[in-house]
């Protein structure tokens, strides 16, 4: 498996967290002493920005960079108020964040109108929170990390935490206005606010609750921001990437918000919790209403399938006249972290022995017509890829990120993880109940998995589609 889908599956967690919650999209203004960039940011530890010139012409239309996501049939609105049943699969999934924490009111320094304030939605559920900011300055200067694009060799050893943010006090400051006196260390929240609302949780380094932590509130006077040149990002999307680490002087941001560590997501937490939710469509769901049941992950599919310019919305799958695609997502060996000292593990040491084996079974199969796609995800675009899990009627894999994309798959599509012993993870089997979709799994004694074991579970999978 590539780099790529490496990648993919650390976005995916991200996402998930942001899919939460309702995020508006939160634009900058051209003032003096705010920096107007064009460019979403996130850091290592999904710091996330929106910004966008606001003037009186974008007021009045959707600007045209951004991004035209479809609405998405929701059996409940993304409100900020509305209350949901703690550990019901609304508060899991949707929108949990319901406790509003004022960390920093609004305050307006009449001198410059400008605005520094910081609050938080705090989830029972999750025990985690969406926090958001206005009148915030970066300082990269002050944020340790990892330059990252280092040759592999040299970073061989090198543990997990050496690759995260460190913040020094005033990494991130707030505009507290001309009554605030200068010199001093104000920070924006206490240890105790911290503990009840930002929890460490179960990782040794909780980098969101550590960027809270370093937040200073200072004077009008101190607040200001070099010019800083992003030519290249203003012909970007809103929902691109930049990395903190990339500014080259402080950037000042109308209004940031900072979405829960991944570890804070269920995902995370489903390998600890039992997270009793099942996936339906959401027009079923509005017609049952159900805290037992979920139609956030399809919609999160539909909001990818949509990014790439796929249909939306099609709940039912028809026959298809060219045949049922068997889609076998494939796995190349790669080194997952250099905390693995060079060390190659493989998920599906036979992998091409079995794809061989399909191929010739498939060749061989009279019932229907079956069209057995080779998933080589490392060599195909994202778009590619998305195209190949929703014709798929059936999805094979090893046990990877490739397996992340059945939050797009259609809601017929059949599951068949091939799990290795060292990898016995229930990522996937959790996203497949979450989504509504039909799961399987083949455990192995180590990495080697038998040829004809395949098959029959293939067989008997193709049989309940009438093959």
């Amino acid at each position: 498996m590539s780099r790529r889908n490496l990648l993919l599956l650390k976005i995916l967690l991200f996402l998930f967290a942001l899919n939460s919650v309702s995020l508006f999209l939160y634009f900058t203004s051209n003032s003096r002493t705010l920096t107007p960039t064009q460019t979403q940011t996130q850091s290592h530890h999904s710091f996330s920005l929106n910004r966008l010139p606001l003037t009186d012409q974008n007021r009045r239309r959707p600007h045209r960079y951004s991004k035209p996501w479809p609405i998405l049939p929701s059996y409940l609105p993304w409100s900020q108020t509305t209350q949901v049943p703690f550990r019901s699969c609304e508060a899991y999934f949707g929108n949990g964040f319901t406790t509003r924490v004022d960390l920093l009111k609004p305050k307006i320094d009449l001198s410059s109108n400008r605005m520094g304030w910081f609050r938080c939605w705090f989830s029972e559920t999750l025990r985690s929170s969406v926090c958001e900011g206005g009148g915030l300055r970066m300082d990269p200067e002050k944020i340790k990390m990892s330059r990252g694009g280092e040759v592999l060799e040299e970073v061989i050893g090198r543990g997990e935490e050496e690759e995260l943010p460190e913040y020094q006090n005033g990494a991130f400051e707030i505009n507290g206005g001309d009554g605030v006196g200068g010199g001093g260390d104000q920070r924006l929240v206490t240890q105790e606010s911290l503990d009840g609302y930002v929890p460490k949780g179960q990782i040794d380094q909780h980098t969101m609750r550590e960027l809270i932590g370093s937040i200073r509130i200072v004077p009008s006077a101190e607040f200001q921001c070099n010019e800083t040149s992003l030519e290249e990002t203003w012909k970007e999307l809103v929902s691109s990437l930049r990395y903190a680490k990339n500014f080259s002087g402080p950037v000042c941001f109308r209004h940031a918000i900072l979405s829960p560590l991944g570890y804070e997501t269920p995902l995370f937490k489903g390998l600890s919790e039992d997270i009793n939710c099942h996936g339906v469509s959401a027009p079923d769901l509005w017609q049952h209403p159900d805290d037992q049941k979920t139609a956030r992950i399809s919609e999160f599919g539909e909001m990818i399938k949509a990014s790439f310019g796929f249909p939306v919305h099609r709940h039912h799958t028809e026959k298809p006249s060219s045949g049922h695609n068997v889609l076998f997502v494939r796995r190349e060996d790669y080194l997952a972290h250099p905390r693995h000292h060079g060390k190659v593990e493989s998920r599906l040491s036979n992998e091409q022995e079995v794809f061989d084996a399909l191929k010739n079974w498939v060749s061989n199969h009279k019932e229907c017509k079956i069209n057995l796609v080779n998933g080589l995800f490392a060599h195909m675009s994202m778009k590619e890829q998305v195209r190949a899990i929703q014709d798929a009627s059936v999805i094979i894999g090893a046990h990877g990120a490739g397996l992340t994309h059945i939050v797009s798959a259609m809601p017929k599509t059949v599951i068949l993880e091939i799990i290795s012993s060292e990898y016995k993870r229930p990522h996937f089997e959790l996203i497949a109940q979450w989504k509504g979709l039909e799961y399987h799994a083949i455990n192995l004694e180590g990495s080697f998995a038998s040829t004809p074991v395949v098959i029959d579970r293939l067989n008997g999978i193709m049989k309940s589609f009438g093959c």
